[in-house]
């Protein structure tokens, strides 16, 4: 398994308008990504989104970064995002937990 993490910060406030168009216009772009298992988008402060992406394969998620860049870059300028920094590696672990 592999695993994408991006942090991007925008103008104060934004983050929903962020998050809304992330569901609405990225998440589609993402599905398409062959691998894709999984996508959480964590708001941990009042400027800044983080996203965490699991894959099966690594070109998964480096596909899936090369999307984010250049939708980030198209459609999030005008709310005060700043340039998407992405990573992605291998995950070392990985569980999930009955609910």
């Amino acid at each position: 398994m592999h695993a994408t993490l991006r942090r991007l910060k925008c103008a104060p406030g934004q983050a929903g308008e962020v998050a809304r168009l992330i569901k609405e216009e990225y998440l589609p772009q993402l599905a398409g990504v062959p691998g894709v298992v999984s996508y959480t988008l964590v708001h941990p402060s009042q400027d800044e989104i983080t996203s965490i992406g699991v894959f099966t394969t690594q070109e998964g998620a480096v596909q899936a970064n090369a999307i984010a860049q250049t939708w980030v870059r198209e459609r999030l300028a005008s709310l005060g995002a700043s340039p998407l920094e992405a990573l992605e590696g291998d995950v070392l672990v990985h569980s999930t937990f009955p609910v």
